[in-house]
């Protein structure tokens, strides 16, 4: 069973930066679409930004301009850059990801376990 493997969530000052990867735990045949999302104590999870596999990048307005997602399709890995945090963005990110398992396998949606991502003010 493929999961996806979150890393690089911290404590960071309000202004600092972190970048958070996400791999496939093992070899697949593709990944489409890949993406992170965040939920924050007592809201709804919500998308932050995702990338299509030519690249095409979508960011929620919240994060637009201060936060840029990329891929490595050599590694299926994906990668959110997060500068000038703010103290709202604290929350758990989640990463996710259409992948097909193997060339006789439909496409399916995977979600990471999440890493914490906290901004102190």
């Amino acid at each position: 069973q493929v999961q996806l493997v979150e890393s690089g969530g911290g404590l960071v000052q309000a202004g600092g930066s972190l970048r958070l990867s996400c791999a496939p735990s093992r070899s697949i045949f593709n990944a489409n679409d890949m993406g992170w999302y965040r939920q924050a104590p007592g809201k709804q999870r919500e998308l932050v930004a995702r990338i299509s596999r030519t690249g095409s990048a979508n960011y929620a307005s919240s994060v637009k301009d201060r936060f840029t997602i990329s891929r490595d399709h050599a590694k299926n890995t994906v990668y959110l850059q997060m500068d000038s945090l703010k103290p709202e963005d604290t929350a758990m990110y989640y990463c996710h990801a259409y992948i097909q398992p193997h060339p006789w396998a439909a496409a399916q949606a995977y979600w990471g376990q999440g890493t914490q991502v906290t901004v102190s003010s």
